[in-house]
């Protein structure tokens, strides 16, 4: 028995080694929800400068919107090619290579010179937030204690808006305070994105290991059977909540210089943290309420937020567009947090990745495609006129959408009282 103390001492070195120690999985869940947020800050953070850019590079309204939403294409299409991939090599990896992605996109932000090289920037972002959305989302769902999955559903439904949020609002800030707001701006996003880098190496793993990664590959977008009617169900939520924050992030900006007279970056900032921020606080408000209820009062809050922000528009009263904003907030966070947190539990580990991989390709066509064509359609119609239209089929969408979300809870009462 004494000779095999060392053999057991040494199997047991070893299989220390061959098991590289990683961080407790109760820090891995708020570094997580860090790491996510932190890319839908940075996502936010162009917006209040792209009017810099433009007085800088004298570039049309048509081509600023272009930079916008290059960016939600060049995130689709990654989202199709490597939705899936995590639920096959793992979360770890799969962030690991978008948070590098990321660090690389804001050093190009910091070498542009052209609206060029602003567009390439968007585009590594893009492919970077991409790559990371959907195995991010589900890596927090995942870490997330065994006694509360909800509340990691609820930080990846919340987190994006937040971060929207304080990055337009912090971005819009150091325009307004400080004479170098680029360099100072994608200067510290490098630095927070390398550093989230080095803490990924060395988070545990929630997924095992699968056959199929490049199969997986191949873009398609799937959503489990038992989560399909839902799904479909929530269609006018995600396009309604996504257009309306692409409209925001893209011509908000626009909007303050040249139908209210503003030319302001921190005003320019709250255009977009008051959606976002009354957004992140929405879930929580309305999370006390059974499904569908959160949705149906998020769609209706919509469509009587978009409303105030045609009155405003007609009036040219600053007070009203963000009180229509902040009334538009409530559904843009509520309802999109409500259908998430349905959604998520649907579905099964491995299928995870790909429903968030779903609900993102369909939230960011939402987000890139109206507000590209609202930006080809400005030199022709006008800026305003744009707006208006653009903001009136969002409210015909609301409305049909909470119409749509009733009717499921009518069925239910009438299912009860034949009981």
């Amino acid at each position: 028995m004494p000779s095999s103390c060392p053999e057991l001492a040494v199997a047991t070195a070893a299989a220390a080694r061959a098991k590289p120690w990683r961080l407790p999985a109760g820090m891995a869940f708020p570094l997580l929800a860090a790491v996510l947020f932190a890319f839908f800050f940075a996502a936010a953070a162009p917006s209040p400068l792209f009017v810099v850019f433009q007085h800088a590079w004298g570039f049309s309204s048509s081509l600023l919107t272009v930079a916008f939403a290059i960016y939600a294409i060049a995130l689709l299409i990654s989202l199709l090619v490597a939705g899936s991939l995590s639920d096959h090599i793992g979360r770890r990896p799969v962030v690991l290579a978008a948070l590098v992605l990321q660090a690389v996109a804001m050093g190009l932000f910091l070498w542009a010179h052209g609206i060029g090289g602003l567009i390439v920037a968007r585009v590594v972002q893009g492919v970077a937030t991409g790559i990371a959305s959907g195995a991010l989302s589900a890596a927090v769902v995942e870490a997330a204690p065994a006694s509360r999955k909800r509340l990691g559903a609820l930080i990846t439904s919340v987190s994006p808006l937040a971060g929207l949020a304080a990055g337009a609002l912090l971005t819009g800030m150091a325009v307004k305070l400080t004479g170098e707001p680029v360099m100072l701006v994608f200067g510290v996003l490098a630095v927070v994105f390398a550093m989230g880098a080095a803490v990924v190496l060395w988070m545990p793993e929630t997924v095992t290991p699968r056959a199929g990664a490049l199969a997986s590959l191949v873009p398609r977008v799937s959503i489990p059977v038992q989560a399909r009617a839902e799904f479909v169900r929530g269609l006018p939520v995600f396009v309604v909540v996504w257009a309306l924050g692409g409209l925001f992030l893209s011509l908000a900006p626009s909007l303050m210089l040249h139908v209210f007279g503003i030319d302001n970056g921190v005003v320019n900032g709250l255009t977009v943290a008051v959606l976002s921020g009354v957004g992140a606080i929405a879930p929580t408000l309305l999370g006390r309420f059974a499904a569908p209820r959160p949705a149906i009062v998020g769609m209706a809050s919509i469509a009587l937020g978009i409303a105030l922000l045609l009155a405003s528009f007609a009036t040219r009263s600053l007070a009203l567009f963000f009180v229509g904003t902040a009334v538009a907030g409530i559904g843009f966070g509520g309802a999109f947090s409500a259908l998430v947190q349905t959604l998520a539990p649907l579905a099964q580990s491995h299928e995870r990745g790909e429903l968030f991989a779903a609900i993102f390709v369909v939230s960011y066509l939402a987000f890139s495609l109206p507000a590209m064509l609202a930006g080809f359609l400005v030199k022709p119609l006008g800026l305003l006129p744009t707006v208006e239209g653009y903001a009136a089929v969002l409210l015909l969408i609301a409305v049909a959408g909470t119409w749509s979300q009733w009717a499921v809870l009518r069925r239910e009462r009438q299912r009860q009282g034949a009981r």
